[in-house]
């Protein structure tokens, strides 16, 4: 199954539900695209996919700078995982095929 295309995703931040959009391509196993949210828009690098397993990261400059660093499960058209926010420790978040 194919993860490619838009994700709508809730994170359940420390700062409170963070909202975002991922657009994700894949290339065999490497994952590529964009987060689009209330802390603005970021690339995402070093991606991959195993299956139904992706993981990827996000360098963020707003409201601070923080790397973000997800793993997630896809399964039909549902997303879910966890995120590392940087050494504010671990959030989870879902979302689904916009």
């Amino acid at each position: 199954m194919s993860v490619d295309g838009n994700w709508n995703v809730i994170t359940k931040s420390p700062m409170g539900e963070q909202q975002g959009t991922f657009s994700f391509v894949t290339q065999g196993s490497v994952l590529t695209g964009r987060l689009t949210g209330t802390a603005g828009d970021a690339e995402i690098e070093q991606g991959s996919v195993d299956g139904d397993q992706l993981q990827w990261q996000v360098s963020l400059t707003s409201p601070m700078t923080m790397t973000l660093e997800f793993s997630a499960t896809v399964s039909g058209d549902e997303i879910s995982g966890s995120v590392k926010l940087g050494s504010f420790g671990n959030a989870e978040f879902q979302g689904t095929r916009a």
